[in-house]
């Protein structure tokens, strides 16, 4: 019978975990990749924003820079356009993919944005002749084109997308230095050059004629027809657009009276200022600076127009993919997560056709293990020994088959299982009986030798030995501490109580003057409020574990610092803050569940006896104490809420709504953290 439930419930469940995990984990592959493309689109979209921003800039400086202004208003805004680039680029590539490949070309741009700042120092001076000047922005803005081949990262269908906006992009740089040569041509006193420099100038002029020509040709090659057309539309468009400013700048002229030359095309006006002619002979052929940059800046944009329409159609369709990927991995994990539940379904119905005896022998052996056990042990563990039944009820089943068998095994380990929990609680009893005589015999040899250590510091007057007393008088208070952490561990209360409420000021001295570093703690104002007397020494004693814990994992440089503020509702706030080196996240939680639920004394507790001890303190009086990281990320720091019930304050008029507010705040921020590091939040336990 046992084997064929098995069977039934693995069987349909083995099934669809294999098969629906496998479809789901091709849904979420297929959907990674379809988010790591949407990431290298946007970095591809960003790098081109930046590099053609970075040759415009070269491009509008020629003109100011040749003339020697170099503060140019024209400048400013090109280059502040140009860092803005540069800051959305850095963050498209915090959010790319962490690849060899895009590491590399990264890498390559951060190398050539180092340049930039001496090209822009030495443009156009000695440092830095024209050509030099031009194609220095080279270094930055080649390696953002060049991001372009990573497009479709991952994605098949849009690998083609990269090459031909990379095409484009060659296009418009090429189209760029021939704008930015030919009005420095156009500009410059070529009686001022040096010997050679104006035939180099007019060859890189003519290669990157040549060029513009090459990566056009690579553009059709890549494109499709409608790319190819849609190019050629653009082209066509900045030809009538450039024809309607030189009808407009015909008409101005005629009407203020002044000749007007009309310049030829693009293409006339290249080939003109690539023979060497001079400016003045080109200036009658109506080709001027303002001219030829304003007839190279339409092709610039056309260029551009397509460069930005690739790399946005690229960005949506790589979020189409996405989106589509991700409602696959939805759908396929939702389909799985049906037929998992269905063969649960199906599977407990078939169980539930068992016999009566099998369910019941199942149930009541569920609630021995979950439930009944379970607490039997904790009544054993938290009562007296010897005043607690050890007898256990049987499993109500009295049948002399199989499964009756079984279940009188099941009471045989029940009770073997309450017995031996019982012995326990007993042995530990007597542990704990043992621990507490022996630190009351200990705390009365202490109070002696602190008494003589008082004595003896009463008499002495030279200085170096006082302090070595005051110190030998820390150690052994130190020691007397030590003593009633056993007394508390051994569940004993304190031999002697006050019998009248003391200020929450000296009891916070008083807990200072039992750390050893007690120099380095330094106190802030405290409310004025009276500590009930019956809670005083268990009061010191849990702040002087705390603050010694603070102390001690912290720098004795730096001080640590204790804080207290009374609530609107009568309860007090203490904060003990240190600068040490702070604990993990996961420590820290082990040790709030410590200290929100005592656990059994048992040898881990050795290691965190103080907080242990704490623990067990607060938990005598209500109080709430609680770790958290502080609030720049360096040292911890403690948390400790009085109740009303041990502290006492003046009576005062009824809180106002805001007032409340701010105590429902200190409540909910307590929850939250306590919910976040433990298994039980202390509103389960409220003061």
């Amino acid at each position: 019978m046992a084997q064929k439930l098995q069977a039934i419930l693995l069987i349909p469940v083995i099934v669809a975990l294999v098969l629906g995990g496998v479809r789901v984990k091709r849904s979420v592959d297929t959907w990674q990749t379809a988010e790591d493309a949407v990431r290298v689109a946007e970095l591809v979209q960003a790098a081109n924003k930046y590099a053609s921003d970075a040759i415009n800039e070269r491009d509008v400086s020629v003109i100011p820079l040749v003339k020697g202004d170099r503060d140019s208003d024209t400048i400013a805004r090109a280059r502040q356009i140009t860092d803005e680039d540069a800051k959305k680029f850095d963050e498209a590539v915090a959010r790319m993919p962490k690849t060899a490949s895009l590491e590399r070309r990264v890498g390559l741009v951060r190398t050539g944005e180092k340049q930039l700042a001496a090209v822009r120092a030495n443009a156009f001076t000695a440092k830095m002749t024209g050509v030099q000047t031009e194609e220095s922005y080279h270094a930055v803005q080649h390696p953002l084109m060049e991001i372009s081949n990573e497009l479709g990262f991952g994605i098949i269908s849009q690998a083609t997308f990269g090459r031909t906006l990379y095409a484009a992009s060659l296009t418009q740089a090429a189209e760029s230095l021939i704008r930015a040569i030919g009005t420095h041509l156009l500009v410059e006193d070529r009686s001022k050059l040096a010997k050679g420099e104006l035939q180099t100038q007019l060859a890189s002029f003519s290669s990157y004629v040549y060029l513009e020509q090459i990566a056009l040709q690579e553009f059709a090659g890549f494109a499709g027809t409608a790319d190819v057309a849609r190019l050629r539309k653009a082209l066509t468009d900045a030809e009538k657009k450039g024809r309607q400013k030189l009808a407009e700048a015909r008409t101005r002229a005629e009407a203020a009276g002044q000749d007007f030359v009309a310049p030829p095309s693009l293409d006339k006006m290249t080939s003109a200022i690539a023979s060497g002619a001079t400016a003045a002979q080109l200036a009658e052929q109506g080709i001027t600076p303002e001219t030829f940059f304003a007839a190279s800046t339409l092709s610039f944009d056309a260029y551009r127009s397509i460069e930005v329409y690739f790399a946005d159609t690229a960005l949506a369709e790589a979020h189409d993919i996405a989106d589509e990927a991700r409602t696959d991995a939805i759908v396929n994990a939702t389909l799985v997560l049906a037929a998992i539940l269905v063969a649960f379904l199906l599977a407990n119905w078939v169980a539930r056709t068992m016999s009566t005896s099998m369910r019941q022998l199942s149930a009541s052996a569920h609630a021995i293990a979950g439930e009944r056990l379970p607490a039997r042990l904790t009544q054993l563990t938290r009562a007296i020994p010897g005043r607690v039944d050890s007898d256990v009820e049987p499993i109500p089943i009295t049948s002399t088959d199989e499964i009756g068998e079984v279940a009188r095994a099941f009471d045989h380990v029940h009770r073997e299982a309450v017995r031996l929990a019982a012995e326990q609680a007993l042995l530990r009893a007597n542990i704990n009986t043992i621990l507490g005589n022996l630190a009351r015999r200990s705390q009365s040899l202490i109070e002696r030798q602190l008494a003589m250590i008082s004595e003896l510091e009463g008499r002495e007057a030279d200085p170096d030995q006082l302090e070595n007393l005051f110190q030998l008088d820390h150690l052994a208070t130190r020691v007397r501490r030590n003593g009633e952490n056993l007394l508390v561990l051994s569940g004993e209360a304190p031999a002697q109580q006050w019998d009248q409420p003391l200020p929450l000021v000296d009891v916070i001295r008083a807990a200072i003057s039992e750390v050893e570093q007690y120099e380095r703690i330094q106190l802030s104002v405290v409310p004025e409020a009276q500590i009930d007397g019956r809670a005083v020494n268990d009061l010191v004693h849990l702040l002087a574990e705390l603050l010694e814990n603070a102390a001690a994992f912290s720098s004795p440089h730096v001080p640590v610092l204790v804080t207290a503020a009374r609530l609107p509702d009568g309860r007090i706030m203490l904060e003990i803050y240190d600068q040490g080196i702070g604990l993990p996240h996961e420590e820290l939680a082990e040790i709030n569940r410590i200290l929100a639920d005592p656990p059994t004394v048992d040898a881990s507790i050795s290691q965190r006896m103080g907080l242990f001890v704490v623990g067990r303190l607060a938990d005598r009086h209500s109080i709430r104490v609680q770790l958290r990281p502080s609030n720049d990320e360096q040292g911890t720091t403690a948390l400790v809420m009085l109740p009303q019930t041990i502290t006492h304050r003046p009576t005062t008029e009824e809180p106002d709504s805001d007032t409340m507010a701010l105590v429902a705040f200190v409540d909910s921020r307590f929850t939250e953290e306590t919910a976040q590091n433990t298994d039980e939040t202390w509103n389960e336990n409220p003061s």
